[in-house]
């Protein structure tokens, strides 16, 4: 099977999207099991995002591309390799912006042109960030963890995190230009190029 067939057929795309979010999902258990209530919490927030197109449509084949299913289950898992966790943080919070970007462009009957789709996910990167930043808040004061160290740091993590959101939002622009994977739509914007 081709890299292409393998990116466009809708089954192999939900059948592999299921299957990394089943993972996503066992991580967010384990996460909760082991008292690492937030990021389970923020895991479960994930799969129950790319879950809502298909029990929205009641179609199991509609979810978001393969590949961003992909990022978002390696950013969530991530944390269990070792990997920093600002640094994990910073993808999974980009990742989850895009998802819902992308599910709002796919299933919902919102029009976006390409350069405005990738400018909405950061900003919801952004936004995401702040949701994540006060979880983190009310985690230290309830919980007793100690996730906000400093203010400077709390600013870094608003400047990285956008970046981040850039960088892939701009990588999944040249991804469904490249491959239009299945999900994705084509679309013109008032009858113009939405590049």
């Amino acid at each position: 099977m081709t890299l292409e067939k393998l990116v466009r057929d809708e089954r192999m795309n939900a059948v592999i999207g299921w299957s990394l979010i089943g993972i996503v999902a066992l991580g967010a258990i384990e996460s909760v099991l082991t008292g690492v209530l937030l990021w389970g919490g923020f895991e479960l927030v994930i799969v129950a995002t790319v879950s809502v197109p298909a029990l929205l449509t009641g179609d199991w084949t509609a979810m978001v591309s393969w590949p961003l299913s992909a990022v978002a289950t390696l950013s969530a898992v991530a944390g269990v390799a070792g990997f920093p966790s600002e640094t994990v943080v910073y993808l999974t919070v980009a990742t989850l912006a895009l998802i819902i970007v992308v599910e709002l462009e796919t299933f919902a009957s919102v029009e976006l042109s390409r350069r405005f789709a990738v400018g909405f996910a950061v900003l919801t990167t952004m936004a995401l960030q702040a949701l994540w930043t006060v979880a983190q808040f009310y985690s230290d004061r309830w919980l007793e963890t100690e996730y906000l160290r400093s203010q400077t740091e709390l600013q870094w993590d608003f400047v990285t995190v956008t970046v981040v959101g850039l960088v892939l939002g701009g990588l999944f622009q040249w991804y469904v230009v490249r491959f239009r994977p299945a999900g994705a739509l084509e679309r013109a914007t008032n009858g113009a190029d939405s590049s």
